[in-house]
């Protein structure tokens, strides 16, 4: 797939400072060696794009590219100041979890550049009120970035669970590790979910929010519908994916 394949069948919303896409998973926003990605292929095509944040290859969904460089400047200070408004949504497997969850767990960067929590697994603790954390006392002597997430269930269907969630800090594979490490795994995912048994992660960026200065009102407030092949895992058996979507809006929108 070319540049204006991309941008016309992926194509959220754009102005003369940003571009926004529904990424499809298996496309790389950019520096992933040895694959093409979308900052290459625009580049390819003689537009020049600066990631705002970054998604994984195999995460779906909203990503947000700048073609003004004031602009990214602005927009990237925000996801720095942990002030910029991101929501997920992801099919995890094992649906006994509460209704709604904090994920208060520090990551660090072990052997091979993983990401992992820095702390033994065995020293994750569940609070019983739907908090997952780790004593200081357990910490790892490394360099420690705290990470937080916020959930809510959605849906629960056929083993699996549907979450809408908030990651509070933006770091790398944060919500993959969270969930893998407190034993909700998301399905699919080639880090944790070694079943070979489906065709994608399901794990999709939903919404961003951002302050912008040249746009009028000043904002942006993005979202990126999935596609079909997201909803297989919990559709039918649960509810059709426009409710889905309602349910998850009324429940992030209480967070």
């Amino acid at each position: 797939m070319n540049w204006p394949q991309l941008r016309d069948r992926y194509l959220i919303a754009a102005d003369d400072a940003v571009i926004a896409l529904n990424k499809p998973a298996g496309i790389s926003v950019t520096g992933e060696r040895h694959d093409t990605d979308i900052v290459e292929l625009a580049e390819a095509a003689g537009q020049t794009l600066y990631p705002v944040h970054r998604i994984d290859k195999v995460t779906s969904g909203l990503v947000l590219l700048a073609s003004d460089l004031a602009a990214h400047g602005e927009l990237t200070r925000q996801f720095n100041k942990q002030t910029a408004r991101k929501a997920y949504l992801a099919v995890v497997d094992d649906p006994e979890l509460p209704d709604r969850g904090v994920i208060d767990l520090p990551l660090s960067v072990g052997r091979k550049n993983r990401v992992r929590i820095a702390a033994p697994r065995e020293a994750i603790r569940e609070s019983g009120s739907g908090r997952w954390y780790v004593d200081e006392d357990d910490l790892l002597d490394t360099k420690r970035y705290p990470s937080v997430t916020h959930f809510a269930t959605v849906a629960r269907a056929e083993g699996k669970a549907l979450l809408a969630l908030r990651p509070i800090t933006g770091r790398r594979h944060q919500i993959r590790v969270h969930l893998a490490w407190i034993g909700h795994p998301i399905v699919g995912d080639p880090l944790f979910d070694r079943s070979g048994t489906h065709p994608r992660a399901y794990l999709h960026s939903w919404r961003l929010g951002l302050s912008a200065s040249w746009r009028t009102p000043p904002e942006l407030d993005l979202e990126a519908t999935p596609e079909p092949d997201f909803w297989e895992p919990v559709v039918g058996a649960a509810a059709d994916p426009v409710e889905l979507l309602d349910r998850a809006t009324a429940l992030l929108g209480d967070d």
